[in-house]
Formats: structure tokens, C-alpha cells, sequence
């Protein structure tokens, strides 16, 4: 019994998955500024832009999805600095 170690919840083996650009996968050539509920996605809760190696994007479709934040932010869509966004 003393030589025998028990956990309280079987440990984990962390599985890394593949990350994979959503773009590509859904087949989306455009981003648009004006779906804010979209760009939230890629937003933390301080209104940052999250970068590609949380999001798995490629680096084509960070910067048009960099672009279209700051359009969105602009135009009002979307916050510049927010206190808890989500």
C-alpha cells in the first residue's frame, strides 16, 4: 500500500492538437469588418488582437483580420480598450 501511488483524478496526457487557419478549413476569402460578434473571436477581454499562434490563423487571413479590427474599431463596431469584453 505505501509504494503504491493514487491520484484523486486520473492524470492527463496533454494531446496537442494541429492547429488549423478556420479560414481555410471554411473556405472564407473575405473578412468582414462589420460582423463584430465574428471578430470578437479573434479578441481577447482587454480588446487586444490575439496572435496567430493562439489562434492557429495563417498569416494571410491575421493580417486582413488585423485590418478589419482596426476598421471595425473605427467605425465604432468594436472597442478600442474594454474592461472585460466577453
Amino acid at each position: 500500500m505505501a509504494d503504491e501511488i493514487r491520484y484523486l483524478n486520473p492524470t492527463k496526457t496533454d494531446v496537442k492538437r494541429k492547429k488549423y487557419c478556420r479560414f481555410k478549413k471554411a473556405g472564407i476569402k473575405y473578412v468582414d469588418y462589420k460582423d463584430a460578434e465574428f471578430l470578437k473571436k479573434f479578441l481577447n477581454e482587454q480588446g487586444k488582437i490575439l496572435p496567430r499562434r493562439l489562434t492557429g490563423t495563417s498569416l494571410k487571413f491575421q493580417r486582413k483580420v488585423g485590418q478589419a479590427v482596426k476598421r471595425a474599431r473605427h467605425l465604432a463596431l468594436l472597442p478600442f480598450v474594454t474592461d472585460m469584453l466577453k
